[in-house]
């Protein structure tokens, strides 16, 4: 008795408990048809639909965003344009510089013109892509959300109702399952609801329904399906439109840009490159006429360009003695009349406009020239600080001395040598006539014959067989006889001590009369014999003062 009592109990709970699961599961039900109330591959097309064409709308937004890109592309490539064309003025504001028609005004015009057309033909694209390719697209947008909407809707409702008739065919299973448990644990107790037919006719009936709902189902698959494929068709051939028309309406603003383009460079080419240089040069009476000679610095003149104090007395080359290395380095020389002899380092006055050197002549006493026998052809300065010195110091020891620090003098001594003998002369006669003293060397008498052969074998040389080893001079010292040289003063201040004397100028006119005044304001020597100024033709230098007194 107790074991049917257990079993109609456990009978009657288990009904209650049925009912109240069955009540409380009816949200849940239609919230997750697919994931927990049946299997996964039975509605899985409806949800790969669903993602593909999510996927589909993910797109078709990316190219909106990409054709809104090119149109404010185009926008602002109108309005950088229009700035541009804005940057050319015309007509131009330089007055009459440039022809009105015909000449690069004109050019001008176009290019302001075109320019503003190029900023119409972007503007015209842009408004194309934003109102058409766009707003198509944007369409194209929303019917694949409505597409995925009647997805949802259609397969969602059979969705549930299969759901439903699957859950409600498992009840009805496990029903019959327990009805037949009864039936064959306490046959006693059935009822006629808990009869296994009764029970059994049920789960049929109920399967019949739960097939004919997921045949609905299927058949909505398949439509759907069917519809999805044709619809994402159509979204291809809306693309390939909305593209097509883009590149022909690319394409015809890319050839008018070409055309304009092509334009503008025909106008400018066609220019030709003088035609404004010409008509300028016509009308203006200030441009300088092509057959106007240049003019020569030689031409100018200006106050004291002739004055004779200006004109060198002598230009050329010498070779200078270095004072400490011995070696003669060659120069260019100017001897100016105010008595200087200047050294330059080139005759360019563009290379040398100052001098490196300068020596001022009248302070200075001028040795005698070497002989024209000798090897070198030399003569010697030297400086001495009052200007006039002793009246007996005038031989080649005396003058040695002077060189190398000894002696009366405490001035400077420099050599110079010349390519010629004949040069040497002109130098030395020129130079004497600025110098405050020269001396003159005495006819020297002719060696030869057994005497000097003797010498020769002896051991002994000629002053002019080598150069000389004094520092900064190069005299060639004589015996002790103070008669080889005679001292003869440029400047006789004999007669008219404190008179005023003119301004030193130099002459090359004739020899004048002793103690009269030169061209150069300094005193000359009378000569009975008034030689030439320079070595004649034959190479002879001047002769000696000695003889010149003889004579």
């Amino acid at each position: 008795m107790n074991e049917p009592v257990s079993i109609s109990r456990a009978t009657s709970l288990s009904r209650p408990a049925s009912r109240a699961s069955r009540h409380g599961s009816t949200i849940s039900r239609s919230q997750s048809l697919i994931q927990k109330n049946i299997a996964a591959h039975d509605l899985r097309p409806s949800d790969i639909l669903i993602e593909r064409f999510t996927a589909w709308k993910a797109i078709v937004k990316q190219l909106i965003s990409y054709f809104e890109g090119i149109a404010d592309i185009e926008n602002n490539i109108a309005r950088e344009m229009t700035k541009l064309a804005g940057i050319i003025q015309v007509p131009f504001r330089s007055g009459n510089q440039f022809l009105g028609e015909g000449g690069l005004q004109d050019i001008f015009y176009g290019i302001r013109d075109k320019t503003r057309a190029i900023a119409d033909q972007h503007a015209n694209l842009g408004r194309t892509v934003d109102g058409s390719i766009v707003q198509h697209l944007q369409k194209l947008k929303a019917e694949i959300k409505a597409h995925i909407k009647n997805i949802q809707n259609d397969t969602g409702k059979l969705a549930t109702a299969v759901a439903k008739e699957r859950e409600l065919s498992a009840k009805l299973i496990g029903d019959l399952s327990t009805n037949v448990s009864i039936y064959k644990n306490t046959p006693l107790n059935i009822t006629a609801k808990t009869d296994p037919y009764v029970a059994n006719q049920a789960v049929f009936r109920q399967l019949v329904k739960q097939v004919h709902t997921e045949n609905a189902l299927q058949k909505s698959l398949l439509l759907t399906q069917a519809s999805s494929a044709m619809f994402e068709a159509s979204l291809v051939q809306a693309i390939q439109s909305a593209w097509a028309t883009f590149s022909e309406w690319r394409t015809r603003m890319d050839n008018s840009i070409g055309e304009l383009f092509n334009h503008l460079q025909t106008d400018m080419s066609a220019l030709p490159p003088d035609r404004e240089w010409i008509t300028f040069a016509a009308r203006e009476d200030h441009l300088v006429d092509p057959e106007t000679p240049l003019r020569d610095p030689q031409a100018i003149t200006y106050p004291s360009k002739d004055d004779p104090s200006v004109l060198p007395v002598h230009i050329g080359l010498l070779e200078r003695k270095k004072r400490y290395t011995r070696t003669y380095r060659e120069s260019y020389y100017v001897l100016t009349a105010a008595g200087f002899l200047h050294e330059y380092a080139s005759s360019d006055p563009a290379v040398g406009h100052q001098p490196l050197f300068s020596l001022f002549l009248p302070l200075c006493t001028l040795g005698p020239p070497s002989p024209s026998s000798a090897k070198s052809h030399k003569f010697h300065i030297e400086e001495r600080k009052d200007g006039t010195g002793a009246t007996n110091s005038g031989s080649f020891r005396h003058m040695k001395d002077s060189l190398i620090g000894r002696g009366h003098s405490t001035g400077r001594a420099w050599a110079f040598r010349a390519r010629s003998h004949d040069d040497m002369m002109e130098w030395w006669n020129d130079i004497r006539m600025l110098c405050a003293r020269y001396l003159v060397a005495s006819e020297q008498m002719e060696r030869d014959g057994p005497v000097l052969a003797a010498v020769r074998a002896a051991g002994y040389t000629s002053d002019d067989d080598g150069e000389e080893t004094e520092e900064g001079s190069s005299i060639e010292e004589e015996a002790d006889d103070d008669d080889d040289a005679i001292y003869v003063e440029a400047r006789d201040l004999a007669d008219g001590e404190g008179e005023e004397t003119g301004p030193p100028e130099y002459s090359h006119g004739p020899a004048v009369s002793a103690r009269d005044n030169g061209a150069n304001g300094y005193p000359v020597r009378n000569f009975l014999t008034a030689g030439p100024r320079r070595p004649s033709a034959d190479g002879g230098a001047r002769r000696s003062t000695r003889k010149m007194a003889q004579a």
